[in-house]
């Protein structure tokens, strides 16, 4: 499944106090979000009734709670919500290469777990690299 391709700004103040008060925050958290700065949202493609959502901060703490910046609707009627929420228990278990993929979204999130979602500007990147000749004109003439 493709990743959702919603953006929004990160409300700052917000963010900051989120960050300044949540366990295992930050030390110093201007240093983790700037005035401006854009989230993607991380989930699977999804319908308007659900809500983005982007990882903002892992707690420095046992329990394995993250901070998230969720949000719904567009333009002024724009809602975000910021919470600490637990991570998301699912595994992806590679046998043959005996790898351990967990996901990175938080527990009960909507759609298929991080393991299962694909960027597609990554993909559409990664479709390109490696070809051409970097003049842009499609061939290997000078």
């Amino acid at each position: 499944m493709l990743q959702c391709t919603a953006v929004t700004v990160v409300p700052y103040f917000e963010a900051l106090l989120a960050l300044a008060t949540m366990e295992g925050g930050p030390d110093h958290p201007p240093d983790v979000i700037a005035t401006g700065d854009f989230l993607l949202c991380e989930l699977g493609e999804h319908d308007e009734s659900v809500e983005h959502a982007a990882h903002l901060w892992t707690a420095d703490t046992p329990d394995d709670r993250d901070l998230w910046l969720l949000w719904t609707g567009t333009g002024t009627h724009r809602l975000y919500r910021l919470d600490v929420l637990p991570t998301c228990p699912a595994i992806l278990r590679n046998f043959l290469t005996r790898t351990v993929t967990s996901c990175a979204y938080a527990d009960h999130h909507h759609g298929p777990h991080s393991f299962s979602v694909t960027d597609p500007l990554g993909e559409l990147i990664s479709g390109h690299s490696g070809t051409g000749t970097g003049t842009g004109s499609g061939t290997d003439e000078p």
